[in-house]
């Protein structure tokens, strides 16, 4: 008998967590192993969602943006690093981690409007925004939208102009044309364990020596308690949204932008990063060795190291 029907369930099981590895909402008090650098979790209500975000630091302010699936544990290794400096200010997007997760459609303009709403409530008029991923591509979008919002971005490991076709991981792109039903995905969601967040987690980093018992079981904890799916299923079917309103415009960004890709990334394989680098009119390109797809976790020193750099030439 073949066991391809048992190598597809395989695949299926351990790309469920893929997408939403460490991104579920935790309790109002988090545990200490799921807080972030002792730093006060604060909320904010946004069209009558609460929205959870870290703040600290003093001077210019860095908003960072998570990418599809992730959270705000995902920059635990910027807090410190650059509120020497700046003012810097971690997210939790509606939808995703300690955030409410509303009955909408998401979707990249709904997720454009609702971050110009998030810097109008924090009374931030002007900031550098850094985008891991799928935050790459928003804090795009709203370079695109509202170029006078934005001072710089640093862009980590994304977003390429079309979506599926840039994806690298053989993973991945079994998940996008063959994505199970929602409530199978949600049954899914249950019925594996640590075992497949520690899957996870494998294919989004490099060196897997970096996961600890302590790093998966956040992961798992933080995934187990509530539902994430929905929010990424709807992401995903107005994807295209994304290519026609902004990635097919991403030549008009004209503010000094800093492409930060791992070597390794398994998800959007560097050619694409090259790809962008040509694109933008203003960019830096930096391609940083032994790093995956979540680098500025995996090597925050490297990164942490460019940003500043490329800030301190901007001021």
């Amino acid at each position: 008998m073949s066991d391809t029907p048992h190598r597809s369930w395989y695949g299926l099981i351990i790309v469920l967590f893929m997408v939403h590895s460490g991104c579920a909402t935790m309790p109002a008090r988090p545990p200490l192993i799921e807080s972030i650098q002792r730093i006060p979790l604060q909320t904010v209500n946004i069209d009558g969602h609460n929205i959870a975000y870290l703040d600290t630091g003093n001077g210019p302010p860095l908003l960072l943006i998570h990418g599809l699936g992730g959270a705000i544990w995902n920059w635990e290794h910027q807090q410190f690093a650059l509120s020497s400096q700046y003012r810097v200010i971690t997210i939790d997007l509606l939808g995703s981690g300690m955030s409410d997760k509303p009955d909408i459609d998401y979707s990249p303009s709904m997720f454009t409007t609702f971050f110009l709403k998030f810097m109008n409530t924090l009374d931030i008029e002007k900031a550098t925004l850094v985008g891991n991923s799928m935050g790459a591509g928003l804090a795009m979008a709203i370079a695109l939208t509202q170029p006078d919002r934005v001072n710089a971005l640093v862009l980590i490991s994304g977003f390429p102009s079309t979506f599926k076709e840039s994806i690298h991981s053989p993973l991945y792109q079994r998940y996008l044309e063959r994505r199970p039903p929602l409530w199978l995905a949600k049954i899914g969601n249950w019925v594996a364990g640590r075992w497949a967040t520690k899957k996870v987690l494998e294919e989004i980093l490099y060196d897997v020596t970096l996961l600890t018992p302590i790093v998966i079981e956040r992961s798992y904890l933080n995934r187990i308690h509530t539902d994430v799916l929905t929010p990424i299923y709807s992401l995903l079917e107005h994807m295209k949204e994304w290519e026609i309103q902004y990635g097919a415009h991403l030549q008009k960004i004209e503010h000094p932008t800093l492409i930060l890709w791992g070597a390794e990334d398994q998800v959007f394989h560097p050619a694409i990063g090259e790809r962008l680098h040509e694109r933008l009119p203003q960019t830096t390109w930096r391609l940083i060795p032994h790093a995956g797809h979540l680098l500025q976790w995996e090597k925050p020193e490297p990164v942490n190291a460019a940003i500043r750099d490329f800030l301190a030439k901007r001021q």
